[in-house]
């Protein structure tokens, strides 16, 4: 099986605001970046989309290693959040409905078709792949709000 590095980023101007986001797919050297925006949307919504887009590009099963500066993001799946919250119907320990269900979903779809480990890394720091990503999802807003009227 494949063995594939993803590092991703998402990012937003005002929260919410315009966001930007991107993976960067690493395969035996070879990297391919993908990146995008949307022009209303949360910080946290840019870096889960960062990683569903990253795992939905892989062709083939693979092995995945996402790397994330999203607390959010890794700890639901690391800490077991997310097991909990769909065990009961999307609300929190404290009840409240959980946020980004849509986005969870797709995350979960995404990482059945692969054997898929989450890492946290330290943002803004001294990751340069992180760093990349932070760069180019950065870009991806400043498409968005120069294109403005």
């Amino acid at each position: 099986m494949k063995k594939v590095d993803i590092y991703t980023d998402g990012a937003c101007s005002g929260n919410p605001g315009a966001g930007g986001w991107c993976a960067i797919l690493i395969y035996k050297g070879i990297e391919k970046t993908l990146a995008g925006g949307a022009s209303e949307t949360t910080n946290n919504r840019m870096e889960m989309t960062a990683v569903i887009e990253g795992l939905r590009a892989l062709r083939e099963r693979c092995e995945a290693t996402v790397y994330s500066d999203s607390a959010y993001t890794v700890n639901a799946i690391n800490e077991g959040w997310l097991d909990y919250w769909m065990s009961h119907n999307w609300r929190t320990r404290d009840k409240s409905d959980v946020k980004n269900v849509d986005l969870w979903q797709a995350l979960i779809a995404e990482t059945q078709k692969h054997v898929v480990r989450f890492v946290k890394v330290k943002g803004h720091s001294d990751n340069a792949y992180n760093n990349r990503c932070d760069e180019v999802a950065r870009g991806e807003i400043k498409k968005l709000t120069t294109n403005k009227d």
